[in-house]
């Protein structure tokens, strides 16, 4: 029996698109690095996406690209070609018999992408500037004519996930990838249509919301969800600040899209530049936010108090990360009454038993600080 305290994060959830989620959960994105060679679905996705999809309300799958210089990772699944729609519909599929919606995140990764994974070791970007980290290569600077393809890829990434069964896309806009790389003054150079300006540095991420909603237009005959992904601010100097989002963030919400989700470590983490306010980074989003479009909030939220805490903030939604590694049964012990029973530290021993992809594994040992508990 649900414990009467918890049932909010239970109740359903109806999109203005008019698509109905089951509850308020929602599972984060996260890279599993586990898809084939070929950039189709393993089996040891499908499995592991089966396993959390039985309790939340939507699953946002890892990124996926759809541009050949726009792999991020080595086991990414694709979506570059119509031949990339049987393994696309196998995840869609195999997502929604669980009673979750599935949505597609779509993205390329910009200067992200490591050189021995772009063709020809060919990196590319806004401009001509480096990931400040050691070892990131100096990318090469987009031309507008391949920017404009890569708009236009974005959009054919909407018609396979359409094609293929999903019930939307995720716009890929935050964790210093393309989009991001597009807004933000440290990676973001140019002098001509696509930046300069910060009006000017909006372009390319307000384009590619653009194409994808002509396409959802163009192509869906039912309903179909369109929601953005963005990261508030960056460390660099000069980089994106608190100031500069709620200016993106205002945009977006005026675009019709169904969801907007935010991008934090930390649900309740507060501004560190751009605005003199000591409100958390959740709430100035919601201000500028209104009532015009939902906020997913994410970051930290391991216990069942976590979440029920992170709703009363006013964001309807809630994304699950990190937790839903740990304990895949999160959702049915809330809906069970069972919430004391919910795991919040990795257990090293239960691989298997959590239906975690051999790659992904690897990752969390090599890097314990990611998954608490390790």
């Amino acid at each position: 029996m649900t414990n009467e305290k918890y049932k909010p994060l239970l109740e359903p959830f109806d999109f203005s698109n008019g698509v109905s989620l089951k509850n308020r959960i929602v599972m984060a994105p996260m890279t599993n690095y586990s898809s084939n060679e070929d950039g189709t679905v393993s089996d040891e996705e499908v499995s592991y996406y089966i396993r959390r999809s039985k309790g939340v309300g939507m699953v946002i799958t890892a990124c996926t690209y759809g541009t050949t210089n726009g792999q991020g990772f080595p086991g990414e699944f694709a979506a570059h070609t119509d031949e990339m729609i049987p393994s696309l519909k196998r995840l869609a599929s195999a997502i929604k018999d669980e009673g979750a919606k599935a949505i597609l995140q779509i993205f390329h990764a910009g200067r992200q992408v490591p050189k021995e994974i772009a063709p020809n070791g060919d990196v590319v970007s806004a401009s001509a500037i480096a990931y400040p980290a050691e070892g990131k290569p100096v990318p090469r600077a987009l031309t507008e004519i391949e920017i404009e393809a890569i708009i236009r890829d974005f959009g054919e990434m909407t018609r396979r996930a359409i094609e293929a069964g999903y019930d939307g896309v995720e716009i890929h806009g935050a964790n210093t990838y393309l989009i991001q790389q597009f807004f933000s003054p440290h990676s973001n150079r140019r002098t001509d249509r696509f930046g300069g300006t910060l009006e000017k540095r909006m372009t390319f991420p307000l384009a590619v919301v653009d194409e994808v909603k002509r396409v959802v237009n163009e192509y869906v005959k039912e309903l179909f969800i369109v929601g953005y992904r963005f990261s508030p601010e960056e460390p660099e100097e000069p980089g994106i600040t608190m100031a500069d989002t709620l200016i993106l963030v205002d945009r977006l919400a005026s675009k019709n899209l169904d969801y907007l989700h935010v991008s934090l470590m930390d649900f309740w983490s507060t501004p560190k530049r751009g605005v003199e306010d000591t409100r958390s980074r959740i709430e100035l989003l919601q201000e500028v936010i209104g009532d015009r479009v939902p906020l997913i909030g994410v970051g930290s939220i391991y216990t069942a108090e976590d979440a029920r805490k992170a709703l009363t903030s006013g964001v309807p939604l809630i994304g699950l990360g990190r937790e839903l590694l740990i304990d895949p049964e999160w959702v049915q012990k809330i809906e069970q009454g069972r919430e004391d029973e919910i795991v919040t530290k990795l257990e090293i021993d239960k691989q298997e038993e959590l239906d975690l992809p051999t790659p992904l594994w690897q990752r969390i040992i090599k890097n314990p600080g990611w998954v608490p508990g390790i």
